[in-house]
């Protein structure tokens, strides 16, 4: 019987190089494997947007008892000193699943800016076209034999509507328009993926070989943007019209009692989508949740809100960790940025970036700490502040990415994965 043993690539290295394994015996074919290993597909990522700016105050660090606390009570969750809103109940039960960062500390309190930051990492730099979260995570995954395409955005137009400067083949694919507060989980459907009644096979056939040709004879003449993003359209559109890529977005496939556990809401049938993409292999799916831009009636708003978020988000987490793919999944839950502490004359809160909240779950993130702190009226960040940057390191280092890996731009400068000033939050890690 043939033993057969893993080597580690680092031990390899350091046996190779003390001369405890000879050179033609097993390091190498140990060596490869373990190299293989490093290049495989990163973790897969879910967004979870919350659109407008949530009142994260209001959800993950109440201040009861002072003026800028507003009406919502505190609850309990099974880790020591973590306490949530009242209003997210589901999720306080599975604290120890997830963890908050208090501590987020941004300085765009315009909506454009600020999500674009927030979904790319840096800051608009004159004609660079930085690529968004999503299209990078898609980007450093193997799409080879993948029908599906790896970024998938659910509910709305996305932050960053194109693939930067990876190019129009990590652009995120869009599902549904029902990410606004409200709608219902049936306008979560892709359109057009079956062939038109009046089209036969063998038409079918005879206008992609037609394609085809037209494509060999453009290839001899210069590339322009447009035509790129046309053909890369094209192919996802194909690849998306066989029957296992169809199936995957057929959220009828499930059953009622799951489809009820997250909720029929356009977001908590986003989050089952979600699962159903990540558990085929799609890389990074975002599913926005519309309406926390609450200048008016706050309280009202971030309670109804709250309990959608609440259903769909510990559906997700329960869902994912009893199939055993919470490991392999990077939940993100954030906005573009946070509302004021103080409560402004229409019983709303207003755009506040120097202090405020998001969530993450899965993968290789810690549950159940709570990173940083606020002061008692919610308007200083006291510990340890984090900013964009340092989430994004964060973020890639956690689904198996170095964060300092380099692609080149479409002005030919060398940009990393994440901005080089970002510094991982070792608490979570």
């Amino acid at each position: 019987m043939q033993l057969k043993i893993e080597v580690p690539r680092r031990e390899a290295l350091c046996a190779a190089s003390a001369g405890l394994v000879g050179f033609t015996t097993s390091w190498l074919p140990a060596l490869a494997a373990a190299t293989e290993t490093e290049r495989s597909n990163p973790k897969a990522v879910i967004l979870l947007w919350m659109n407008g700016g949530p009142s994260t105050i209001d959800l993950w660090d109440l201040k009861p008892g002072h003026d800028n606390g507003g009406p919502f009570r505190e609850i309990a969750t099974p880790v020591p000193g973590m306490r949530i809103s009242e209003h997210l109940p589901q999720l306080a039960r599975l604290g120890s699943e997830f963890s908050i960062v208090r501590s987020m500390s941004t300085r765009e309190g315009d909506h454009s800016r600020a999500r674009f930051v927030a979904t790319t990492g840096y800051t608009p730099q004159g004609a660079i076209k930085f690529p968004s979260l999503g299209s990078l995570v898609a980007h450093e995954g193997d799409q080879a034999a993948q029908d599906i395409p790896s970024y998938v955005h659910v509910g709305g137009r996305p932050t960053v509507t194109g693939g930067g400067f990876l190019g129009p083949t990590f652009a995120p694919f869009v599902v549904g328009d029902g990410g606004r507060r409200g709608a219902s989980g049936a306008e979560l459907t892709v359109a057009d993926l079956s062939t038109p009644a009046n089209v036969s096979t063998g038409d079918r056939l005879r206008r992609l070989a037609l394609l085809s040709e037209l494509r060999d004879h453009s290839s001899l003449s210069p590339r322009f943007d447009v035509v790129e993003s046309i053909e890369s359209a094209t192919d996802r559109a194909l690849q998306l019209m066989r029957p296992s890529a169809a199936s995957a977005f057929n959220l009828g496939e499930e059953r009622e009692s799951m489809r009820k556990a997250y909720g029929h809401s356009s977001f908590g049938q986003g989050c089952l989508l979600a699962r159903r993409l990540v558990e085929r292999g799609v890389r990074c799916v975002e599913v926005a949740l519309d309406g926390w831009d609450t200048h008016s009636d706050n309280f009202d708003r971030v309670k109804e809100l709250s309990q959608t978020l609440d259903q769909g988000f510990a559906a997700l987490l329960d869902d994912l960790k009893s199939r055993g793919l919470l490991q392999d999944t990077l939940i993100v839950c954030q906005g573009e940025f946070g509302r004021t502490p103080s409560i402004n004359g229409q019983s709303g809160r207003d755009h506040w970036p120097a202090s405020w909240s998001m969530v993450l779950a899965g993968a290789g993130i810690r549950g159940g700490q709570v990173v940083g702190k606020t002061s008692v009226d919610g308007r200083v960040v006291e510990s340890k502040p984090t900013r964009t940057c340092d989430l994004m390191a964060t973020i890639f280092q956690s689904i198996g990415l170095d964060p300092m890996k380099q692609n080149m731009s479409n002005v030919s400068r060398p940009i990393r994965l994440a901005d080089p000033e970002g510094q991982p939050i070792e608490a979570l890690l």
